[in-house]
């Protein structure tokens, strides 16, 4: 599995697999993720296997602990160190489920967050998702006041130690 950042090219299948894998009231526009991929590619990074990408992660940076819903529809560049990273859409193609993309992903996040100096990696998630991220160190913060989709949502926090 090779970990790289997101280039154009990604995008066709990268909403593809956006699109599979969340309900369409939370799933990201195709202009949303083009968006992504033009203005945040530094904080966007895709799994590779055999040449296929398996899946993804990304989001923007943001000051606060805690991400808030406009972060699903507005993008803007990141600034260069310091803050979070918010990740808005951590997404595995259905071909390659099972096969550890997703914590893969993960790890090469926190490494990117300690490479940018950043505090941290924040995200929600559904309720079943809190113990495989609590696994891979994240804290659970409690119920998020995220209505994104009109689902229930639970902020988890990595903190980088610096």
């Amino acid at each position: 599995m090779i970990i790289r950042q997101v280039i154009p090219a990604d995008l066709e299948v990268a909403y593809k697999i956006e699109a599979a894998n969340f309900s369409p009231e939370e799933a990201a526009t195709y202009e949303v993720v083009k968006a992504r991929i033009a203005k945040i590619p530094d904080t966007f990074l895709v799994a590779e296997i055999d040449g296929q990408v398996a899946g993804y992660i990304e989001g923007p940076v943001i000051q606060a602990r805690h991400l808030t819903d406009d972060l699903f529809q507005t993008v803007t560049e990141n600034p260069a160190t310091g803050g979070y990273i918010a990740v808005t859409s951590l997404s595995v193609a259905a071909d390659f489920k099972g096969q550890a993309v997703g914590t893969r992903l993960i790890a090469a996040m926190k490494d990117l967050a300690r490479a940018q100096n950043r505090q941290g990696i924040t995200l929600t998630c559904h309720d079943y998702l809190i113990p495989y991220y609590e696994k891979n160190g994240f804290e659970n913060d409690g119920q998020s006041q995220s209505a994104h989709g009109g689902a229930i949502w639970y902020d988890l926090v990595w903190e980088n130690l610096l």
